[in-house]
Parts: structure tokens; sequence; C-alpha cells
């Protein structure tokens, strides 16, 4: 794929440069123009740098509301009369739907991402429905759908939203070995870290991981657990508590986050759903044991009792057993798991390889 216009939308600049620096760079390498359309953001300089050409689009991320995503589709069709790119590539569900309806609409080619379903598809309502009936609409004439889960893929296909003949299944975003490099394990210590990273909201199962602390916390008081993460507003009274009562320690939204994983022990992410998750991958590059769900997006970068184990999804119990499991294991047992993760990482989550699929897809 050479000296094409490609456009990218995105919702947020911090997953685009985070997660697809390597592809798109990798598009520039090979003499495309790059466009990205998405909110003005603090890494969008890091991207222009890159020479990206930047186009400031509002997309309001939460929730459906007919007068602003019809903007948004306007606005859409308006950035694609003007650029007249090649190719559309689309990430997150508002850019997927109204950038994949403009996009054919305009009868452009067009790549559609899927990072995850979120909570749309949770339960059968109204809402799955529409979003559903919408998906259908804007991935039809897609040429590529990609998925980071055979889970995820299953859906789309079960609810004939599109053929299998147009999908790709990724290995999520992949992880750069380079950038996350296998680290020392923490010294020996009845200190035993864990380590969350994501939004404290209930689908990450911090509920479930709650009550896990508090109950580990009485038996093995040495034991630490950190949260590093933004958090809902409806969590700031039930985080405070927690803090004063010595039972977690909250770091809040961190832009780096290597620090917390070097430290830690284990990285525990007990999620209700996952597209990929890529705390678990850049826990496991850096070489930490992983405690996370049973499902699609978090299982596949766990080979049980090996580099960590699998816990049901909202399973409390469970997830306090699986956690006092580690705690007492071997210091050279613990330290094993972790050089497992490394070596999970390097088999089956290479950025190299994921960029190299990506663009093989690209391709069709």
């Amino acid at each position: 794929m050479k000296n094409k216009k490609i456009l990218i939308l995105a919702n947020l600049d911090v997953g685009l440069y985070k997660f697809r620096k390597a592809l798109i760079k990798e598009l520039l390498d090979q003499g495309n123009e790059v466009y990205i359309s998405l909110p003005k953001g603090m890494l969008v300089e890091k991207l222009e740098e890159m020479g990206c050409h930047f186009i400031e689009t509002p997309v309001d991320r939460r929730g459906i509301n007919p007068v602003t995503d019809f903007k948004l589709i306007l606005q859409y069709l308006k950035i694609m009369k003007t650029i007249r790119p090649d190719l559309v590539i689309t990430y997150t569900i508002k850019p997927n739907i109204y950038g994949g309806l403009a996009a054919r609409l305009k009868r452009i080619p067009y790549a559609v991402n899927i990072t995850g379903l979120g909570t749309a598809f949770q339960s059968e309502n109204m809402i799955k429905k529409l979003v559903v009936f919408l998906y259908k609409l804007s991935c039809k004439k897609a040429k590529t759908v990609f998925f980071e889960n055979a889970e995820n893929k299953q859906v789309f296909l079960s609810n004939n939203i599109i053929k299998d003949s147009q999908t790709c299944l990724l290995p999520g975003a992949g992880i750069d070995l380079n950038e996350y490099e296998m680290t020392p394990y923490p010294e020996e210590s009845r200190n035993i870290r864990f380590l969350f990273i994501g939004r404290v909201m209930k689908e990450k199962g911090v509920e479930e991981l709650f009550k896990a602390a508090k109950n580990i916390k009485k038996i093995y008081p040495e034991a630490s657990f950190d949260i590093v993460g933004p958090m809902e507003d409806d969590y700031k009274d039930r985080i405070h508590s927690l803090v004063r009562n010595g039972i977690i320690y909250y770091y809040g939204y961190q832009e780096d986050v290597k620090p917390f994983i070097k430290k830690c022990d284990c990285f525990v992410l007990p999620s209700y759903h996952e597209g990929m998750a890529n705390t678990l991958l850049e826990s496991a590059a850096l070489g930490r044991p992983l405690i996370t769900s049973r499902i699609h997006g978090c299982m596949e970068a766990v080979n049980e009792g090996e580099n960590g184990y699998l816990v049901d999804v909202k399973d409390a119990r469970g997830l306090e057993e699986k956690m006092k499991e580690f705690i007492d294991l071997s210091y050279d047992e613990k330290k094993m798991m972790g050089e497992k993760s490394r070596e999970v990482m390097v088999e089956k989550f290479d950025k190299v390889e994921v960029v190299g699929m990506t663009i093989e897809g690209l391709e069709r």
C-alpha cells in the first residue's frame, strides 16, 4: 500500500497514539499521506510530528444523541469530500458507525476496527437492536472488519452484521516488545503487590476486586493493592473509604504506567468484557504474572497455571482464591510465571507481526 491518501477516524488521541503508532508509522514509511480526524488532545502534536495531518473533529463519546451524531456524519462527509481519501480506517463505535456510513455513501473503500463491544451487546434490549442495525448499515460495504478477539467476531457473524469473508482476526493491537522490555522481577518480600490498571468502573470488575482485597488483607495484612486509572464519579466516596481503611493505594490516572508494573508482583484485571486488554499485554511483556477473567479479550494472554490464572466473571470468591494461591507460591515460582508471561507475548502478540497482518487486511 503506497502513495495513497489515508483518512483515520477515531475518538481519542491517546488510544490512537499509544496503540496504533506503529501502524501509522508503517503507513507513512510506505509513502502514504495520513490524515487523522479526532478531537483535539495532548498527544495530537506527537501524531503531527510523525507526519500526520490533523483535522479537529468533536466526537461525543457517551450514549446516542441524534443531534450530535447527525452532525458527526455531516462532518465526516465534508472531510471526505475535501480530502478525497483512497482509504478510510475507523476505530471505536461512533467513528466505526458514522464514519463507515459516510465512507459507504461516498463509495470510498473503508476498513472498520472492532476494539471491543462495550455494554451495548451485553443484554437483549432496544439499544442492542439499534446498535446492530447501525453496524449493519455501516459495515455492509467495508472491505475489511478487524476484530481483536474471536468472540466479538462471532457476535457480528451471529447477528448477520457482516460476512465471514470481510473479517480479519488480530491478536489485539499487539505489544511493542522493544518499548516493553523484560524487567527484573521485584525482590523477594512478604509485601506482595497486586496491581490494577484501568478505569474504576463496574464493568472492569472492581466490585469483585475490592471485595477480594478486603478479605485478603485480613489474612495477609502485608499484601498491597495498587489501583491506577481514572474513576467514575460514583466511586469517589468508595475509593476514599478503601484508601482511608488501608485496603488499597489509589494513584488516579497516570500517563506512564510502567513504574507501577515494574513494582508489582502480579497484575489483576477481572473485567466483564474486553476487546483485547492492552494492560494485560503490557504487564506480561514486562514480565509479570496475570490474574484475569475467563473471557475473550483477556484469556488469550494467559496459559493457565503457567503465567497466571483465570477467574469466572463476577466471581469475587474465585478471584480471592486465585490471589491467595498466588501469594502462597514460592518466590521462584512467581518469578518463573513472570518469565512465562514474556514468552507468551513474544510468541503471540509481537506488534511487528500485528502491523504486518493489519497491512495485509487493508490491501485486500
